[in-house]
């Protein structure tokens, strides 16, 4: 194990890629409303069901859909498959130095690392157990409080501009990962990756105090 900042690393998109099961779900959802999907998938990333459901549809009722989109995707495992570096890289750290902190309801987090073989961490922090979810700061605060730690000194991983911006509220510094949107859109990143492969070379300067210079991009790396 080597001394990395504690990591708050959201799921979808950072741990498990799961835009295909997303994808197929909010395409029924968008059909069975009459809505386009194009403008559901491009704020739908890194958010909770019924927060996204409540911005582009506000005529529904956005509880019980998102009941129906999330029962929906919870039974639907085909395609998922954890980001490269994943594995190795949760394989390196300290249990206790590292959380997930997801949009997802828990037992869809739960059945997503269990699909991929990916380790259900000691802290997990769920989006329907809190009250205020990304891009509030709330989950993130909450899990650097179960790490014991202050969210100031700790990094956090995410693939969706709600997520970074929860991540930049809670104080921590943020790394970003191109895999479900483009590294123009995680400008407000410190590091922007390609996946996981590379996040251990970039997160070790951050032990000493580095990471200070905003918008590094790197690609390709392991």
């Amino acid at each position: 194990m080597s001394a990395l900042p504690t990591l708050l690393l959201d799921l979808d998109g950072t741990l498990v890629d799961s835009r295909v099961v997303v994808a197929r779900h909010w395409a029924l959802f968008a059909e069975r409303h009459g809505l386009g999907l194009a403008p559901i998938l491009a704020v739908c990333h890194g958010r909770r069901t019924a927060d996204t459901i409540a911005e582009v549809a506000p005529r529904l009722d956005a509880v019980r859909e998102a009941a129906i989109l999330d029962a929906g995707e919870e039974d639907d495992v085909d395609g998922l498959v954890p980001v490269p570096g994943a594995r190795e890289l949760l394989a390196s750290l300290d249990p206790q130095r590292w959380a997930v902190v997801t949009s997802a309801h828990r037992a869809l987090a739960l059945r997503r690392l269990g699909a991929v073989g990916l380790p259900v961490p000691a802290v997990l922090v769920a989006g329907d157990e809190i009250v205020r979810g990304k891009p509030d700061p709330e989950g993130f605060l909450r899990a650097a409080t179960l790490l014991a730690v202050d969210a100031a000194a700790c990094v956090v991983v995410e693939d969706a501009p709600a997520g970074i911006a929860a991540g930049r509220a809670a104080g921590a510094r943020v790394v970003a990962l191109t895999t479900t949107h483009g590294p123009e859109e995680l400008g407000d990143a410190d590091v922007v990756l390609d996946d996981l492969q590379g996040v251990r070379r970039v997160l070790r300067p951050a032990v000493t105090g580095a990471m200070e210079e905003r918008r590094i991009v790197e690609t390709g790396g392991a």
